[in-house]
């Protein structure tokens, strides 16, 4: 499989964290954000919405959206499954995973702000209490649904890492480098160190990527 990505996409992270989970074998070829990769060329052929990840897979499919190629592995690859086995554990997981990647994410991705400090016209430090605002409503409701779940364990969901996992610490990492204020998360900030003492964890980090730096 070939994944298209960039090192500090949070999507791109997730998305490298479900591939080692699973240990699955994969290429990756980095697209530069920051000079517009992937707005246009090859790249926009293989994804018209012009964003990252995208994964060819072993088949020649060619898949886009983090969370939808993860749902991919989860069904092409069954073992060691990113999902719990009981359909209620399973909406709970998907619920901590929405929470991640549909609500707090997308306000503060890339584009959104950059159109904030471009076309809006907003300064710098508008633009990181925007930030750190939707992080710390996000993160309130997470920690709450974590530590109030007597199902949360070392992980997200019970003692073994998946989906929801593979999208807090992208988050986490996001909201360090924005300097956000993270003392009143316990269980997100001791769920966030146990992922990354795990090796599928820490091949997955930024630093650890071929376009990094």
């Amino acid at each position: 499989m070939k994944l298209y990505g960039y090192y500090r996409s949070s999507t791109s992270y997730r998305v490298r964290i479900a591939l080692n989970l699973k240990e699955l074998d994969y290429r990756q070829q980095p697209v530069n954000l920051l000079r517009g990769e992937h707005r246009g060329g090859p790249y926009r052929q293989l994804n018209p919405q012009g964003l990252v990840p995208a994964l060819e897979t072993d088949e020649g499919e060619r898949l886009t959206q983090s969370l939808a190629i993860c749902e991919y592995l989860e069904e092409r690859y069954p073992e060691p499954s990113l999902l719990p086995a009981n359909a209620a554990d399973r909406a709970r997981v998907r619920a901590l995973v929405g929470l991640l990647a549909i609500e707090i994410h997308p306000l503060n991705n890339l584009r959104v702000l950059k159109y904030l400090t471009g076309e809006m016209g907003i300064d710098e430090e508008t633009k990181l209490g925007w930030y750190r605002h939707w992080i710390a409503e996000g993160f309130e409701a997470l920690e709450a649904m974590l530590a109030g779940d007597p199902r949360t364990g070392r992980y997200c969901h019970g003692d073994q890492p998946g989906l929801a996992d593979a999208c807090l610490v992208p988050q986490v990492y996001n909201a360090e480098r924005f300097g956000c204020d993270l003392e009143s998360y316990p269980t997100i900030r001791r769920i966030h160190a146990a992922c990354n003492e795990l090796p599928s964890f820490a091949r997955a980090h930024p630093a650890e990527q071929p376009d990094a730096g």
